[in-house]
């Protein structure tokens, strides 16, 4: 099975050459490695360019944002499956992906997810927190429940048949499109119970209370886009859990 690993750059030359390795030094070797770049004025480009030997193919042009650059690596991508590692996050270990295609022929499932660390941006040994996804169930979701992205990789023919990522989220698709392959139209999901990725802490949707708000703002309009109803949790507990981290 070949394996297409989505990168999106935006000027990130402080973190990049870490993703690049952890794809580059898998011991599964039937990978297409594909870096997006929304046209950065930093070294991004120029370390893309001293890797470019393990990268498949490299756009570097203006985009609408992270999802529609995600979309144009969907577009390029040639592999039976698909997935996307982000630009200051990396693999684990280099036995990453023979594990997740293990599974995918074993179970002859249409994705499967894994677990995360979340780790501190400079010092990338130190765990801030744990993210366990655990066994999907019939209400996960409901439950407030959704697997690490950077975890979920998916068979390319999902996209042909389900749709790519929705441009009208600002950090939500990812989510929406979860929400709308998993809970909404039932695909086959295995789950490999394994930490394999690393992600930094700081990201776009849990920098500040204001940002967590519009998040949560944007996961319920993610279940209104599917025509579905969350529970209560889903809608008013889980997002006020959250918020009150920051206090």
């Amino acid at each position: 099975m070949k394996v297409s690993i989505i990168t999106v750059t935006y000027n990130s030359a402080a973190t990049l050459e870490q993703t690049i390795l952890s794809v580059a030094r898998q011991t599964y070797k039937d990978i297409e490695f594909i870096i997006i770049d929304g046209g950065s004025s930093d070294d991004t480009l120029k370390i893309i360019d001293q890797h470019k030997t393990s990268i498949a193919k490299i756009v570097s042009e203006k985009d609408n944002g992270l999802y529609d650059a995600i979309n144009k690596g969907i577009d390029l991508a040639t592999g039976d499956i698909i997935g996307i590692l982000h630009s200051d996050d990396f693999y684990i270990n280099e036995d990453v992906i023979k594990k997740y295609v293990a599974v995918f022929k074993e179970k002859q499932c249409d994705a499967v997810y894994s677990d995360l660390y979340y780790v501190d941006k400079n010092n990338t040994d130190k765990i801030v927190r744990k993210w366990k996804s655990g066994l999907l169930k019939n209400n996960s979701f409901l439950n407030g429940w959704m697997p690490p992205h950077p975890t979920f990789f998916v068979k390319r023919d999902l996209y042909q048949r389900l749709g790519k990522y929705s441009t009208a989220f600002r950090t939500a698709a990812d989510y929406e499109l979860m929400l709308r392959f998993i809970y909404r139209h039932k695909i086959h999901v295995a789950y490999l119970p394994e930490y394999t990725v690393k992600m930094r802490t700081g990201g776009k949707s849990n920098v500040t209370v204001h940002s967590r708000v519009n998040a949560n703002l944007e996961d319920r309009k993610a279940w209104e886009m599917n025509g579905l109803k969350p529970r209560f949790y889903t809608l008013y507990l889980k997002p006020l859990r959250k918020i009150l981290q920051f206090f």
